[in-house]
C-alpha cells in the first residue's frame, strides 16, 4: 500500500510540473506549429483578467510564465515539494477563478483547472516525497 502512495504520489507532482511546463513550452512556442504563441498568450491573459485594466496583461503574462516555469521545474526535479506544491495550487486556483469571472464557471471546469489546483494542493499535503531531490537530502 505504501509503494502505491509512493508511485502515486511521484505521478502526480511529475504530471503538475508537465503540465506548468508544456503551458510554458506553448507560448515559447516550443511545440512548433502547435505553440499558442507568446503575442497570443498575452492576448488571453488580457481576456481572462477582463475585470484589471488590458495594460497589465504584459506584466502579467510575464508574471505568471516566471512563476510557472519556477513551479514546473523544481516540481520536476523535486526540490521543497510541499512549498512549490503550495504555490501551484495558488496559483491555479486565481487562474481559475478569473477565468470564471471572464469566461464563466464552465471554462475553468472544462480545461480542469480547479482540479489541477485541487491536484497541486493534495500533493502539498503529503509528508514524504519518495524518488525526489527532497527525499534525497534528507537521508
Amino acid at each position: 500500500m505504501k509503494t502505491q502512495q509512493d508511485t502515486a504520489v511521484f505521478l502526480l507532482r511529475i504530471a503538475l510540473a508537465a503540465g506548468f511546463l508544456s503551458a510554458v513550452a506553448s507560448r515559447l512556442n516550443l511545440w512548433g506549429a502547435q505553440s499558442s504563441g507568446w503575442k497570443n498568450f498575452v492576448h488571453y491573459t488580457a481576456e481572462t483578467n477582463s475585470f484589471l485594466p488590458p495594460s497589465w496583461a504584459p506584466c502579467i503574462a510575464l508574471f505568471s510564465t516566471a512563476a510557472e516555469v519556477s513551479i514546473g521545474f523544481m516540481l520536476l526535479l523535486g526540490f521543497q515539494i510541499k512549498r512549490t506544491a503550495r504555490y501551484a495550487s495558488v496559483l491555479t486556483l486565481f487562474f481559475a477563478i478569473a477565468m470564471s469571472i471572464s469566461f464563466g464557471i464552465k471554462e475553468p471546469l472544462d480545461y480542469s483547472v480547479f482540479a489541477f489546483s485541487a491536484g497541486a494542493f493534495l500533493l502539498s499535503t503529503f509528508s514524504h516525497y519518495k524518488w525526489s531531490f527532497d527525499h534525497f537530502l534528507h537521508q
